[in-house]
């Protein structure tokens, strides 16, 4: 993969970077980071998270190429900005990482999140004719008229114009499914980010299983659907919330450089 021509900034307008909020954010996507190579959610050292810094919604953390997300510490997480500028940490971000993401966040300021992922199931169904999501489960009724199809996969994202092309096909949606590339989640925060991800691929994992069975995959009833991802919108964001400090807790156990 190649990286974009990114440069640093320097000088008297450098933006203040070390508040509690912004290494917040990073020790928290770090933790995501970590809990995706867990279970299998990661492909080498190609794909990507980011988050706008707290406080400076045109500057974006991303991970640094070159590292899989098992490796990767909230202290080695980079802060862009939308013109190239590489405002904090070491290393640059790998190209289409910061063509689409940068892109996303400037275009779509609600996404203060954005995750993407080659995760096997979702991309699985990101190759196959039609909708990727049959509406047939409790899990995938979460996401049930939250999701858009980008049809028109056109190689590495390697450019701005590709990278807003991805953000007009998100539109209003919080999960885009790039037809032969993967999902994007983009989320008001990296709690909801997180959650959507891992509920995403169980979804779409269960959906896989049900169809290698040879039978029928039988949809909810519409009415029903409407009403059970209604339920479940209304307390996203606080379960979202308590998701994200179950894998921290789990984390602090297991893996506690993730906050270093």
């Amino acid at each position: 993969m190649t990286t974009p021509s990114i440069s640093r900034s320097s000088g008297p307008n450098r933006p203040k970077l070390d508040t509690e909020e912004a290494w917040q954010a990073k020790v928290d996507l770090a933790a995501c980071f970590r809990m995706a190579a867990r279970y299998g959610m990661e492909e080498g050292i190609c794909n990507h998270f980011s988050a706008v810094v707290p406080g400076y919604d045109d500057l974006f953390i991303v991970n640094p190429y070159g590292y899989a997300f098992s490796e990767l510490t909230a202290s080695m997480l980079l802060v862009c900005d939308f013109h190239g500028n590489v405002i904090s940490g070491e290393g640059k971000p790998e190209a289409t990482a910061f063509y689409i993401h940068g892109r996303i966040h400037k275009r779509l300021p609600r996404a203060k999140a954005a995750f993407h992922t080659h995760m096997p199931f979702a991309t699985a169904l990101s190759m196959t004719e039609g909708s990727p999501l049959i509406f047939a489960g409790q899990t995938a009724l979460k996401f049930y008229g939250r999701t858009a199809v980008d049809e028109n996969y056109n190689g590495l994202a390697l450019d701005e114009r590709e990278g807003d092309r991805i953000a007009a096909a998100i539109g209003d949606a919080d999960i885009v499914f790039m037809k032969h590339h993967g999902v994007m989640v983009c989320a008001p925060n990296i709690a909801e980010a997180w959650d959507d991800l891992y509920y995403l691929e169980r979804a779409c994992e269960v959906q896989t299983l049900a169809r290698s069975t040879g039978r029928e995959v039988l949809p909810v009833a519409r009415d029903i659907a409407e009403a059970a991802y209604r339920q479940m919108r209304d307390g996203d964001p606080e379960s979202a919330r308590l998701h994200l400090q179950s894998i921290k807790r789990t984390l602090d156990r297991l893996e506690p450089e993730y906050r270093s």
